[in-house]
């Protein structure tokens, strides 16, 4: 990585795996927690590992990272909620990532592939996926949608890759589909790779201010609750 990379703090908490990660000095590092219950407690205490092991304060961060979604209702708020307190006691932009994107980030990582559908398992008997091309940055070939497994219809590419949790959830609806042979179904969203595309997502403008950052839905569901109230209120009292 390039010398001149900004400081980016990515909080990642759309699935049941937690985690958040920090790009300083040409590399990135990261903390996860598994156990969906526990990502309200654990970011916090990730973050201020992070902050410690690279010898920053927040203040010296360019930009805070989300995982926007499409994911977890719950798990989007709390990373968007705390985001946006971290990042407004600070003084920070905000920076909503899809995470989508960050799985086919993963996935080129490990195959080196430059066509990649990503499949997240969205509960319910549905799925969120994204097709993505990899030229110089990523390029959405088909933009995030929710819909039943068997109904997720990539663009023929050679070449393409295909991962993510919702092969595993639904085998049974990807058993006759030929994009998902050899699908890796290990694959999630994570902060790591939500840091590495937030620079560039940087350099390209695309941060917000605190207060406008919001979660990408494609479900519609109700209020906060109270753990993702709690964690926010923490961000916002705290302020590292």
């Amino acid at each position: 990585m390039p010398k001149n990379l900004p400081k980016i703090l990515a909080i990642e908490t759309s699935s049941e795996l937690a985690s958040c990660a920090l790009l300083a000095r040409d590399s990135v590092i990261f903390r996860q927690s598994a156990g969906v219950r526990t990502h309200s407690q654990s970011v916090l205490p990730m973050v201020q590992e992070l902050l410690g092991e690279a010898g920053i304060d927040l203040s010296d961060i360019d930009a805070v990272a989300f995982g926007a979604g499409p994911g977890s209702f719950t798990g989007v708020r709390t990373a968007c909620g705390v985001a946006q307190g971290l990042a407004f006691g600070a003084g920070l932009p905000v920076l909503p990532m899809v995470t989508l994107e960050a799985m086919a980030q993963a996935c080129r990582a490990r195959t080196g592939a430059s066509e990649v559908l990503a499949v997240l398992d969205a509960r319910m008997g549905e799925v969120y996926w994204a097709q993505y091309r990899f030229a110089d940055g990523w390029q959405v070939v088909c933009a995030p949608a929710l819909c039943a497994p068997q109904d997720v219809a990539p663009e023929a590419v050679a070449g393409l890759a295909a991962c993510g949790n919702g092969f595993a959830a639904y085998p049974e609806a990807f058993a006759d589909k030929p994009f998902a042979h050899g699908a890796l179904a290990d694959i999630m969203p994570h902060a790591r790779e939500l840091a590495q595309l937030a620079g560039s997502a940087l350099a390209a403008g695309q941060a917000v201010p605190a207060a406008q950052a919001q979660p990408l839905y494609l479900r519609n569901k109700v209020a906060y609750t109270s753990a993702e109230r709690q964690a926010i209120n923490a961000a916002k009292a705290q302020g590292l």
